[in-house]
């Protein structure tokens, strides 16, 4: 199931956890990087609709991050990307909902596993993101719209521990970082990138929220293990994030020869108007 059936959970030539082309001076297999540096941009459009905003008492220290990637085929009426986007950000009315965005992808740095579409929500607990995977109208939505219409998938769940406001502003900008630790890595490897992913906003301060952890939920995470969200006021704000290619550089080359795989995308908090195609 496409947004929680199964356990789910940039923009410029330079980001903090997109992880540029490697050179390989005598093997003739290519860099597990490689596929991770797009000196373009790629611009996916389809309907925003609005977030869910859902008042509460306080910021709890810990909550539940659930994000699926998905692609559209590509001969699909647009029409029919628009009905997924409005469907799946009905959604958010859900009780065991805290927030819930869908939207169409920005950019996508990752040839391999490329994706068209994301939807991010969270959860108080694990058992709410059950109800949610459970509740009559998600199976809807998925049997119904979602599932004709995807050619691939891509979940991940992970416990976000003091990561902060639960709700994500309209026009904020998110970066979305999956790591894929290499076969037979161990505690060790994997604490010391997990280490790495959360020292990351020390080392940006224009980060205004940073989310990290262990998927929780393999099924269909495709080997990665390990996610980011990385929030940013803006896009004029991850313009200038992405403008520090030094630093960047530094934190990726602590955890590059630990990892197989990486896919990263920005995405845009959608606007509360609703956007045609």
């Amino acid at each position: 199931m496409l947004c929680g059936g199964v356990r789910a959970a940039v923009y410029c030539s330079t980001n903090i956890l997109s992880f540029p082309r490697l050179r390989s001076s005598s093997s003739s297999s290519p860099s597990p990087f490689k596929f991770f540096y797009f000196p373009s941009t790629t611009r996916l459009y389809a309907a925003q609709s609005q977030p869910s905003i859902k008042m509460s008492a306080g910021n709890p220290p810990e909550f539940i991050e659930h994000i699926v990637l998905f692609k559209v085929k590509p001969d699909i009426d647009p029409s029919k990307a628009t009905a997924v986007v409005n469907n799946l950000s009905s959604l958010a009315s859900l009780d065991s909902v805290l927030h819930l965005t869908a939207g169409p992808v920005l950019r996508s740095r990752s040839s391999s596993l490329t994706f068209t579409h994301m939807l991010h929500s969270r959860y108080a607990s694990k058992s709410d993101l059950d109800a949610y995977s459970a509740h009559p109208d998600h199976v809807a939505v998925v049997t119904n719209y979602v599932k004709p219409i995807v050619d691939d998938i891509m979940a991940v769940d992970w416990v976000a521990s003091g990561a902060g406001a639960v709700n994500i502003p309209p026009g904020s900008a998110m970066r979305v970082t999956f790591l894929k630790l290499k076969e037979g890595s161990g505690e060790d490897e994997k604490n010391e990138v997990l280490g790495v992913t959360g020292g990351i906003k020390e080392k940006f301060p224009g980060i205004e929220q940073l989310s990290f952890g262990e998927n929780f939920s393999p099924g269909r995470a495709k080997g990665f293990s390990i996610a980011s969200v990385a929030v940013l006021n803006g896009v004029n704000e991850l313009e200038g994030f992405d403008a520090e290619p030094e630093a960047a550089n530094k934190q990726k080359d602590l955890v590059r020869d630990k990892l197989d795989g990486v896919v990263v995308l920005d995405y845009v908090v959608p606007p509360p108007q609703t956007a045609s195609l």
